[in-house]
């Protein structure tokens, strides 16, 4: 039997219904106590004392995968899509199998990413706390149908995200170097930022690289459209957080809904904390039961294959 560190929160959740599934493929599950992400020190503490590891969106560097590995570390997977917080390079030199549980959650991220942008649209949120606060708002929203939304990635999310916001009647510009041909009708393409003074949404839906950090910057926010709402189900450097709160606070940018952040969990000191016109969320937008399920279900699969 092969033990098995968990860090992954959304698996954490529901850790109980996988340790039979687990079992029955040699390997023991060991969960950890973790809100979002364990430290680079407490990975070098925790990982020689396993056999594998189905990582989160923990900082898995390169030292930290030579501590496993100079203990009993021999085998990893990155449990769901983004790689960006993991050192593939530093698993080859080191002979660790790894791999990602890619095409999990492209629903279940584009309905958040939907969701988002149609309480933006009606403010559904500030409607909301003000119920709570004993008012009766009734803020004037903005129609859908006919808006340009721009989304930024035509990975599965992205493509999900895409379908969702035609299906709202919405004119979608999408921004991808590496995808040619999306194969969905009616479909506008731009290179990043062309076109960001035509949008009334920006969606991100891309994975995280060294070309794309902070993409949202104050330049590209200065483009925009005045009264753009932005939307980010991917990752939060992808964003200038700082710029972002400044166009925010001059109405520049209407509204903004991010499920994540630059640091997470969101610091208490956040300037994003007092933005009275933002859904803050917490990196949750996959986190189904039936996608945690799933996606449990291949990580272990893939993880026994390496033994």
């Amino acid at each position: 039997m092969k033990d098995v560190l968990v860090t992954c929160p959304p698996m954490l959740g529901q850790i109980n219904l996988f340790m039979d599934y687990a079992a029955e493929r040699g390997l023991k599950l060991h969960p950890a106590k973790v809100t979002q992400i364990l430290s680079e020190e407490e990975l070098k503490e925790l990982l020689p004392n396993y056999d594998g590891w189905i990582i989160g969106d923990d900082p898995a560097t390169r030292s930290v995968f030579e501590a496993g590995y100079a203990g009993r570390l021999r085998a990893a997977v990155k449990w769901g899509i983004g790689v960006d917080n993991v050192d593939f390079a530093a698993c080859k030199d080191l002979g660790i199998p790894i791999i990602n549980t890619p095409m999990m959650f492209g629903t279940e991220v584009a309905d958040v990413a939907t969701a988002f942008v149609i309480g933006l649209a009606r403010q559904l949120f500030l409607i909301d706390r003000g119920v709570r606060a004993g008012k009766w708002l009734k803020p004037a929203g903005i129609s859908l149908t006919g808006r340009r939304v721009g989304v930024i990635g035509l990975g599965d999310i992205g493509r999900n995200t895409v379908t969702r916001m035609q299906a709202l009647g919405m004119k979608v510009v999408a921004y991808d170097p590496g995808v040619a041909d999306a194969g969905i009708p009616g479909l506008e393409r731009a290179a990043w930022p062309e076109r960001v003074e035509d949008c009334d949404f920006l969606v991100f839906t891309c994975s995280l690289n060294k070309h794309n950090f902070h993409m949202l910057n104050a330049e590209v926010l200065a483009k925009c459209k005045p009264g753009v709402r932005i939307v980010n189900v991917a990752r939060g450097p992808l964003i200038d957080e700082a710029a972002l709160v400044a166009a925010l606070q001059s109405g520049h940018v209407h509204s903004a809904a991010l499920d994540v952040f630059e640091v997470e969990p969101l610091p208490e000191g956040s300037p994003l904390r007092e933005m009275e016109r933002c859904i803050l969320g917490t990196h949750n937008g996959s986190n189904t039961l039936d996608a945690v399920i799933r996606a449990s279900h291949t990580a272990l699969d893939r993880l026994s294959g390496f033994y």
